[in-house]
């Protein structure tokens, strides 16, 4: 269906860029029944947003003119939740109402406060920018919103997973009553329809998402691997798809550092995004991207919100999504704008169960697949090069008799086994997998093949945690926390394991430390269990399933203890934990992105 009934500037301006035909989305929002009203859009990322609110606006910001008028108070504020989808949607929306002689300003965090400033006291037609900074400039009466026609939130769901509420009910709260508001969001989730529900008014409910959520013209491939071969799966997928541009997820900045700093080691030309990244530097690794200097991208999940580069075919989750929605955010940075696209998930063996259940959750049919082979990598690059060699040249000046030298000089065989010698030679070394199955249970550790149980008498109530209770057990006891084995945290006691070969020295140790009327850790009681934890719940059970009444416990009785370091130690997290492993610590909290 072709564009219809379009003021004859933007008409002019689609057929420029060689747009013959709107997207589902853009052809929505063209509808009679949407004109004049309120828009609440649910679209794919890539799939035309940002020119299809830039058609939904235009009828009325030029009503039935060819150009608008001088530039003053803005008439359409434009929100977006990153610096690069702001810078986007601004670039998309001055080709596209360029012949309108629209006046469009930017506000974004890290650019010159003053500058925007400047701009917008001298007048703008479209204001486009991130939550904060345009909050600031409301606060500080350079933002005026008093003729403001449409207010439009560019992936509001995104918005509010970054924690932008606050702004954008402070700058919604500014616009006149009359304004439309137009409300973009992947998805739907119950905050974005209570925003709706609040500065909407009677507004049409557009959706283009497929029952598949997983988009289209996405590929989904899943992989199990062991969490030690993680970077050989990365670099064994890179080499394998060798895509134009791929960008690889990580979940903390310290992941980012590393992963980028191998990548780079081992020859590919890569670039990091992360939150400890400036302004500058980010936009220097984008360009890299763009023009090719650079084909692989590690970013987390924040710094990559709102890139948006058309080569982009390959998207590798490194570590596994949170939920089904960071997923589909992700993913949706390949498959725009009709391309075809691929993302992968790289899965520890003991979370398959959890991502399935996302991907179910998701609606997304991922194939499982093995982690390409350094055959299979090779068999690759042989078939790219003869499809790249096999192309018609044309010679050159010099050429052929270039040609006539090296064919008096050498064999055709010779010439044509130097040449692909020198093509693998600018190729990364595919990695060779280990070749194991999926493990079936735990992994035993060397030495406690033989253990005794041990008993302390403090919990998760109590704020138990490994991080703190191995180095007390270790001064306690005089040993080293190699020689502590699993450790099971319950509501008020913690069981732990140490090799018979040192029991007894512990056991001697923790008495010689122990002091019941102190209030440090010399007060917590450690004794020798004569149970293993799980054989004592097992005995419990079936001693309760016996009993008409309430069992007796075994064992002395829980005191949530006084002493040892609860207002500072870490917080218990809700769950009983599973067997943990001293020399396997747990991570510590996630750095900031």
């Amino acid at each position: 269906m072709p564009f219809t009934s379009l003021p004859r500037a933007l008409a002019g301006a689609l057929e420029q860029r060689g747009y013959s035909a709107p997207t589902p989305v853009q052809a929505a929002v063209l509808e009679e029944q949407a004109r004049g009203r309120d828009l609440l859009v649910s679209a794919q990322t890539g799939s035309g947003k940002t020119i299809a609110f830039g058609l939904a606006m235009a009828e009325d910001l030029l009503g039935g003119a060819d150009k608008l008028g001088q530039p003053g108070a803005p008439l359409a504020l434009v929100i977006a939740p990153t610096r690069e989808l702001a810078l986007q949607v601004s670039q998309e929306l001055t080709w596209l109402f360029a012949e309108a002689g629209a006046r469009i300003t930017t506000c974004v965090g890290g650019m010159n406060p003053s500058v925007e400033r400047r701009a917008l006291y001298q007048g703008a037609h479209i204001v486009v920018g991130t939550p904060g900074r345009l909050r600031d400039h409301l606060e500080r009466g350079a933002l005026d919103l008093a003729a403001l026609r449409f207010a439009v939130l560019d992936e509001a769901d995104e918005m509010l997973d970054m924690g932008f509420r606050e702004d954008l009910e402070e700058i919604l709260d500014a616009t006149p009553e009359g304004r439309r508001s137009l409300l973009f969001s992947a998805t739907m989730p119950k905050p974005i329809a209570a925003l709706a529900k609040r500065y909407q008014r009677d507004a049409l409910r557009i959706s283009t998402v497929s029952e598949e959520r997983g988009h289209g013209d996405i590929s989904y491939q899943a992989l199990a691997v062991s969490p030690s071969e993680i970077e050989h799966a990365v670099v064994n997928l890179l080499r394998f798809h060798e895509a134009e541009t791929a960008i690889l997820f990580c979940a903390t900045r310290d992941n980012v550092r590393h992963l980028h700093a191998t990548l780079v080691e081992r020859g590919f030309a890569a670039v990091a995004l992360s939150g400890e990244h400036s302004q500058n530097e980010r936009n220097q690794a984008l360009q890299a991207l763009r023009d090719g200097r650079a084909r692989v991208c590690v970013a987390t999940d924040v710094a990559a919100r709102g890139i948006d580069i058309p080569s982009l075919s390959l998207v590798v989750h490194v570590e596994v999504p949170r939920d089904a929605e960071v997923l589909q955010h992700r993913s949706g940075r390949t498959g725009r704008a009709g391309r075809k696209g691929t993302a992968v998930l790289i899965v520890p063996y003991q979370r398959r169960r959890r991502v399935e259940m996302m991907l179910r959750s998701a609606q997304v049919q991922a194939q499982w697949v093995p982690v390409p082979s350094a055959e299979a990598i090779r068999a690759q690059d042989n078939e790219r090069m003869l499809t790249a060699l096999l192309q018609p040249v044309e010679a050159g000046e010099g050429d052929l008799d270039l040609v006539q030298r090296l064919l008096a000089e050498r064999s055709p065989e010779q010439i044509a086994l130097s040449l692909v010698q020198a093509h693998r030679a600018k190729l990364p070394e595919p990695e060779d997998m280990a070749e194991q199955d999926e493990p079936r249970g735990p992994v035993k550790r060397e030495g406690f093949d033989d253990v005794a149980w041990f008993r302390m008498d403090i919990g998760r109530r109590q704020n138990a945690d490994p991080r703190w209770l191995l180095p007390l057990l270790c001064r306690r006891g005089h040993i080293t926390r190699n020689e502590i084995g699993a450790i099971r945290i319950g509501q008020n006691e913690t069981y732990f394991q140490v090799p018979n070969a040192v029991a007894r020295k512990f056991a001697d140790a923790v008495k010689r430390t122990s002091n019941p009327d102190a209030e440090d850790e010399s007060g917590i009681r450690i004794e020798q269990s004569a149970e293993a934890p799980r054989e004592m719940a097992r005995e419990n059970r079936r001693d309760r399933s016996n009993s008409d009444g309430p069992r007796e416990r075994r064992g002395p009785p829980p005191q949530p203890h006084r002493k040892g370091p609860r207002p500072d130690g870490p917080r218990g997290e809700g769950k009983p934990r599973g067997a943990y492993h001293a020399n396997h610590p747990k991570k510590g909290p996630r750095a900031p992105r």
